[in-house]
């Protein structure tokens, strides 16, 4: 059976394992999804981050999200050949890009939240909303005390 996951011991008793088997179920329907907008996952997390940020720096941005600085520099110009954001020196520091979700980028973004909700509804479709909370909690917690892991590059793929 492609889709079962087994549950004996020897092979669920690793975090990693499971982890990467849910990525990748929950990762290649959210990319299908997004790309019927025109976005990928990379341009859907750094739309997500802008919308939250107003004014944020280029370099921050890279360095906060894990993505290697050319590789943001690729992601940002993506982002404002369609309109979704826009690039502009910060007001006292000329040496600064700050960057800055655009009208059509919050639309963009509202649609691929929908799109992306629908996927992750049905990914863990058998996780009640408490589990789903509780999940995201301990995910946030097992990242921040990760150990640190060199910058996400676009020739990684997305």
């Amino acid at each position: 059976m492609a889709g079962s996951v087994a549950t004996d011991i020897e092979v669920a008793e690793f975090a990693g394992q499971l982890l990467f088997r849910l990525w990748r179920a929950s990762h290649t329907r959210t990319a299908e999804a997004l790309n019927s907008i025109g976005l990928t996952p990379a341009l859907f997390a750094l739309l997500n981050v802008l919308a939250a940020r107003a004014g944020a720096i280029q370099q921050h941005l890279s360095s906060d999200m894990g993505i290697d600085p050319s590789a943001m520099v690729k992601l940002i110009d993506e982002l404002e050949g369609a309109g979704l954001a826009e690039r502009r020196r910060r007001p006292g520091d000329r040496r600064a890009w700050e960057v800055a979700i655009t009208p059509k980028g919050r639309r963009t973004l509202r649609r691929a939240r929908r799109v992306i909700t629908h996927v992750e509804d049905e990914v863990l479709r058998g996780l009640t909303d408490a589990d789903r909370r509780q999940l995201l909690t301990l995910l946030r917690r097992a990242l921040v005390s990760a150990p640190p892991q060199p910058p996400w590059r676009s020739d990684e793929g997305d």
